[in-house]
């Protein structure tokens, strides 16, 4: 039987548009999505497991225990470097490093607020969305200089984790990798057997609203092609036409 699924707010991109550095983005890249001339890796995720930064994760464990992040952090680390793969202008550490720090900061937030108030309502504003990236950019500062990391390149990891849930434009294209590797993860099976708890959905109805809402947020050709292929594997895997 089919129920409506709850409202998701939309992305607002218009709030961060016109700062410069996402017009610099825009005019860098005006196509959309983002064209590569590569040969992008659609296949599971499950068959390219992310690789190397061992240090950066040891230093994180502590962090990945929190609202699944030991699945959510390497999963999307792995799509992040096919990602980086299909544009390799991109600083490949960067979006790595970016993409394994982005959600730290959950470890650092009332934890009891997490589901209550960041996957309910307009939860593309809850507060909380806005805390944890303030947390995981401390994060940031606190465990990448000892890892050999200077203070720019530290900064522009912390740009990229300030505003990945709660700005809708990106600044650069290793900001949009990232961005796109978040929401990727959620395609995989792994993503949706813990989204669909966290929003109270059913899988039939969360991969609709998958296709429907997050697959025009991906910035990148890659992302929308990893997503139509993860989308129709995971809508075979699980019956969801059926089983609704």
């Amino acid at each position: 039987m089919t129920t409506s699924p709850p409202t998701w707010a939309p992305a607002t991109p218009e709030q961060h548009a016109g700062d410069p550095r996402a017009l610099s983005f825009v005019q860098a890249y005006p196509v959309r999505p983002v064209p590569t001339d590569r040969d992008v890796d659609t296949r599971p995720i499950c068959l390219s497991p992310s690789a190397g930064l061992e240090e950066l994760w040891q230093a994180v464990v502590p962090e990945t225990r929190t609202r699944a992040n030991d699945l959510h952090l390497p999963i999307a680390t792995a799509y992040a470097a096919r990602l980086c793969d299909a544009y390799p202008q991109a600083d490949r550490e960067l979006v790595l490093v970016a993409t394994v720090l982005h959600d730290t900061g959950w470890a650092h937030v009332d934890e009891s607020r997490i589901i209550s108030e960041g996957f309910r309502g307009d939860w593309r504003k809850a507060a909380i969305r806005f805390e944890h990236e303030a947390e995981g950019c401390n994060v940031a500062r606190r465990v990448l200089p000892g890892l050999g990391y200077d203070e720019a390149f530290i900064a522009r990891v912390c740009e990229i984790i300030d505003g990945h849930d709660t700005r809708h434009v990106a600044f650069s294209l290793e900001d949009a990798l990232v961005r796109d590797a978040d929401r990727l993860w959620r395609f995989d099976r792994a993503g949706i057997a813990m989204s669909t708890t966290w929003f109270s959905m059913d899988p039939a109805l969360y991969v609709d609203r998958l296709e429907s809402e997050i697959v025009p947020e991906l910035i990148t050709g890659a992302a929308h092609r990893m997503a139509r292929a993860d989308l129709d594997r995971s809508r075979g895997l699980l019956r969801t036409e059926t089983i609704r």
